[in-house]
């Protein structure tokens, strides 16, 4: 691909001035590309944070995906929805999205390559489809991309927050309030490198809506809708406001009788079907080790 600088992108850090002409990739992606020697200048490479000038050639490839070591795998799949471009489903706790270190198998994407013949390959030889993640332990909705063109259009549907999604979270302690905002920016600790937190030396903007659904007698059941997709968001935004969420030892969550992960479920997703461009909204029911360990709390009376 190659494009010429115009005089009103004159100024712009190489790395921004790619991401300009192509928002369907991220800064860090066109920084490795530049880190990489994929982009020249004028048919010279140049660093990241070289500023563009008017009437300079740029040129950049974008690498084709290489076949991942993912093999097929017959795991059993919850599918609510598919087509030709994407498919939806309902994610039980305990499935690793896609192998990592630790988990080169039984992955969702082993589980995905099983069941169809064709996945987006853009995001990564061991990410097969996968336009967003959820934690190991947290249940519910996710989208997944067929082919190329779906996984691109839904990524910028992400990145520009027009896909909706809603958690359902129970936490420790009664949060007084009905409905509130928490913004921070979110890293990797600075001493705790497991853990996203607010302490951080390179913190990005985060940002998660909640309101307050049922009220228990030390707990609190929430609905939270983050603006932001960071590791760990919300997770972290409820825990460093006083009320970490329940079976969340990381995050200073006490177990609650037998349940043994984070009550955090993925109970809604909204977002538009690029090619017919219509709006598709998923609903999933509270699991039913969260449905037990709600049944296990006492109500409080609302005055």
């Amino acid at each position: 691909m190659k494009a010429q600088v115009t005089p009103d992108e004159a100024g712009l850090r190489l790395d921004l001035f790619l991401l300009r002409r192509d928002p369907r990739q991220s800064r860090a992606f066109f920084k490795r590309l530049i880190d990489g020697g994929t982009v020249t200048v004028n048919q010279q490479q140049k660093k990241s944070s070289s500023l563009v000038r008017t009437g300079e050639e740029v040129c950049w490839t974008i690498p084709l995906a290489q076949k991942g070591t993912a093999q097929p795998e017959e795991i059993p799949l919850k599918i609510l929805y598919e087509d030709d471009d994407l498919l939806v489903l309902d994610k039980p706790a305990g499935l690793v999205v896609h192998p990592a270190a630790g988990h080169s198998s039984g992955t969702l994407v082993n589980a995905l390559l099983h069941h169809c013949k064709n996945l987006s390959v853009i995001g990564g030889i061991e990410r097969p489809g996968i336009v967003h993640r959820l934690d190991k332990g947290t249940s519910g909705l996710m989208v997944v991309a067929k082919n190329d063109q779906t996984h691109l259009a839904l990524s910028l549907q992400f990145k520009e927050h027009q896909v909706e999604k809603v958690y359902t979270a129970l936490v420790q302690g009664e949060i007084l309030k009905e409905q509130g905002v928490i913004i921070s920016a979110l890293g990797r600790h600075s001493r705790h490198r497991q853990k996203i937190s607010s302490r951080t030396n390179r913190g990005r903007p985060s940002e998660s809506h909640f309101k307050v659904k049922d009220r228990f007698k030390g707990y609190t059941l929430v609905a939270v809708r983050p603006k932001t997709g960071r590791t760990h968001q919300i997770r972290v935004h409820l825990s460093e406001s006083g009320f970490p969420i329940v079976s969340d030892p990381l995050y200073g969550g006490k177990r609650l009788g037998p349940l043994a992960r984070p009550f955090l479920h993925a109970s809604s997703l909204s977002f538009e079907q690029p090619t017919r461009k219509e709006r598709m909204t998923f609903e999933s029911p509270l699991p039913e080790d969260l449905v037990h360990a709600i049944s296990m709390l006492e109500r409080k009376v609302k005055k």
